[in-house]
């Protein structure tokens, strides 16, 4: 067993990471599901959106091909409808809320309708906001992710000048660092942050770290608000010896490398361990597979019915061959020569229920060992707690607090995203960046000032 690169030929590369959820190739494809939704007059797909797209508002423009129309519909509630349309876990979203699921039939297929407008839109470059003159005002920004951007759009719009510091070299954030390739590229994530800023008045400063180089207290000095949306850090520690082997990797650290550098260029083991059941650990245990790795095992503590991921996302994980052990926890890592050897699990047993019924996972005493060259932490991501102490913020275990919806007791400042509710999809990212936006704006502005975004959608047959 080896960690090694370059297992697979490039024509192999290409074809694993290739786009797994393709657009409609043709017109008549996309109107072709378009016309079978029935526009409920009270959708609950729209309900179940974070940011409460107008579903059937979009898919009938869609129908009637008016393709401007239905892209103007989604990027008004979800400036990143686009990239959503690609990683949203739409199954236990819209589409999982869809009526024809009652029926027993195929749900409309929303995400790719979205994907179809949204992508004319923006291969086309169809500006669909106009900006408002500058009325003077300015707002900096911490962090170009999508809670980030989202704010930054919803600004600007009004007339806003918006500066964002983000501390990497692209903007995206998640989108572009740290989702499998195959769902969405690095160049997709590029092109979406070049049409958000295309409306004018959003200055991003790439390579700005906050607590380096930049500070909270210089930017409450030079700007109206602050919204601060830096995200979360790398992965859970798992506290266990063995930790800190050679072949222990961060699940984040490892698709962003991968993210970043030629796919030939990234070592994989032979045989990998990932710990956790989330979207990530999903998504850094098909990478590994679709790398080369000859076998990769999913470690989870619960059971199947209380994993995070969705059951789609277990299904690609199974047909890339991952193995999944449910009710194992990681007790430690053995090496050999300072390289990772073995991994010792305990077997869970769920434990008698609380006040909610909610059986726990407890330990069995009972152990298995696992011989593997490489092991993926997985397990849930820390919150950036050393970077909010430093900014003398207020805080709940490293995670920002916020009274409404983004404000935060230091004057000026507001936030939200993954730095406030410590992790959710990058649909609820863009809603947060949203609500921020509305918040800063009535600081701003004025406190009955009502945003178009702030407006809830109808749709009427």
């Amino acid at each position: 067993m080896s960690i090694r690169n370059n297992r697979l030929s490039a024509e192999a590369y290409q074809e694993n990471f290739a786009d797994i959820h393709p657009p409609f190739e043709t017109r008549d494809a996309a109107l072709t599901e378009a016309n079978r939704c029935l526009f409920c007059y009270d959708a609950p797909c729209m309900k179940s959106c974070p940011t409460s797209i107008n579903v059937p508002k979009f898919i009938k423009q869609i129908a009637t091909d008016n393709l401007k129309g239905s892209a103007h519909t989604i990027f008004s509630s979800n400036i990143m409808g686009a990239g959503c349309s690609k990683v949203c876990p739409v199954e236990k979203l819209c589409e999982g809320a869809c009526v024809y699921n009652m029926m027993h039939e195929e749900p409309i297929n929303i995400a790719r309708l979205q994907r179809y407008s949204t992508e004319k839109a923006m291969e086309n470059k169809w500006q669909l906001f106009e900006r408002k003159p500058s009325i003077g005002k300015k707002v900096a920004i911490v962090g170009a992710g999508p809670a980030g951007l989202s704010c930054a759009h919803t600004l600007s719009r009004e007339g806003i000048d918006v500066t964002i510091y983000e501390k990497e070299a692209k903007g995206g954030g998640l989108m572009t660092y740290g989702i499998a390739a195959y769902k969405v590229t690095p160049e997709f994530c590029q092109d979406e942050v070049d049409y958000i800023t295309a409306i004018g008045g959003i200055d991003i400063k790439y390579n700005h770290a906050l607590g380096k180089d930049i500070t909270l207290e210089q930017l409450r000095q030079n700007y109206d608000a602050v919204y601060l949306a830096f995200g979360v850090g790398m992965a859970r520690q798992l506290d266990i010896p063995g930790e800190d082997l050679a072949g222990v990797e961060d699940a984040i650290k490892f698709i962003y490398e991968l993210r970043n550098n030629d796919y030939s260029k990234i070592a994989v083991g032979d045989h990998v361990a990932v710990i956790g059941m989330g979207m990530t650990a999903i998504d850094a245990a098909t990478q590994a597979k679709r790398l080369g790795a000859a076998e990769v095992t999913l470690i989870y503590r619960r059971t199947q019915a209380e994993m995070p991921c969705t059951q789609k996302e277990l299904d690609i994980a199974k047909l890339d061959g991952c193995k999944i052990i449910w009710l194992a926890a990681p007790k430690e890592i053995k090496g050999e020569n300072g390289k990772v050897a073995q991994l010792v699990c305990e077997v869970m047993k769920l434990g008698e229920p609380d006040a909610s019924g909610r059986r726990s996972p407890v330990a069995s005493g009972e152990t298995f060992t696992l011989d593997v060259d490489m092991v993926i932490k997985a397990a849930g991501q820390m919150p950036f707690e050393e970077l909010v102490q430093a900014s003398n913020l207020q805080n709940n275990k490293g995670k920002i607090s916020v009274s409404g919806k983004s404000t935060t007791p230091t004057a000026k400042v507001f936030a939200g995203g993954d730095c406030v509710n410590g992790g959710k999809e990058v649909v609820d990212a863009v809603q947060a960046g949203k609500d921020g936006a509305a918040a800063i704006v009535k600081e701003i502005i004025a406190p009955d000032y009502i945003l178009e975004c702030e407006l809830k959608p109808t749709f009427n047959n």
